[in-house]
């Protein structure tokens, strides 16, 4: 970008160059390369259009669950973690292996023991998570959430969160479960069908006190 100076008064495009008036002064500068044209059917742009087509995906994905639990992300008082969900969402795409890159899908991802295992080892704040060491087991009409034995609580918040990927669209049900002392697993409703691709948040506390929480 430069000034000029001159009697003419210049704003438009000449060849590559574009002339327009800043806060009183001339400006002149060189067209920007970016072609919209060129951007989406150029091979040249074939890498960019897959990253971005991506990340798009990771970012609303990632946006969808966020709004399932918002009183659990205040309280993890973690100014970084929308940031560091949304690269666990792209660590999780990764692991697709079904679709070509530039289609690469979270779906794909969580169906993987992988990408189960990214999502369950994600921490909010400084709150510990589950990590591998609780489960979510299928039976006949309900489930049934097991706790390792490390896990002292007296009552469980479970959030069942069903995701349509294609339309971008989530419905969830809170559950608040009392224990009795020393219990491990707790008997829940199983809110969705097998065929959905449904993630569990746990929330474990203590004398009113979130002492653990996170996907399981």
């Amino acid at each position: 970008m430069a000034t000029y100076e001159s009697f003419i008064k210049l704003n438009g495009a000449i060849g590559d160059l574009v002339f327009y008036n800043l806060n009183g002064k001339n400006i002149v500068r060189k067209k920007s390369g970016f072609n919209k044209t060129a951007y989406k059917k150029s091979p040249t742009y074939e890498k960019v259009r897959q990253n971005s087509s991506e990340f798009g995906h990771c970012s609303k994905v990632g946006k969808l669950i966020r709004s399932c639990i918002p009183k659990y992300i205040e309280l993890a008082e973690d100014s970084l973690l929308y940031q560091r969900f949304a690269k666990v969402m792209t660590e999780i795409k990764d692991l697709d292996s079904e679709h070509e890159k530039g289609k690469r899908t979270v779906k794909s991802g969580l169906k993987t023991s992988n990408g189960k295992i990214v999502l369950q080892n994600f921490q909010f704040g400084n709150i510990p998570c589950f990590h591998q060491e609780a489960q979510v087991l299928l039976g006949l009409w309900d489930k049934s959430l097991h706790l390792d034995k490390n896990t002292i609580a007296d009552e469980v918040m479970i959030v069942s969160i069903k995701i349509d990927f294609e339309n971008y669209l989530t419905e969830f049900f809170e559950e608040k479960i009392n224990l009795t002392e020393n219990q491990s697993d707790v008997v829940f409703e199983n809110h969705f069908g097998e065929e959905n691709i449904v993630i569990h948040f746990v929330a474990a506390k203590k004398d009113l006190q979130v002492v653990k929480m996170g996907f399981v």
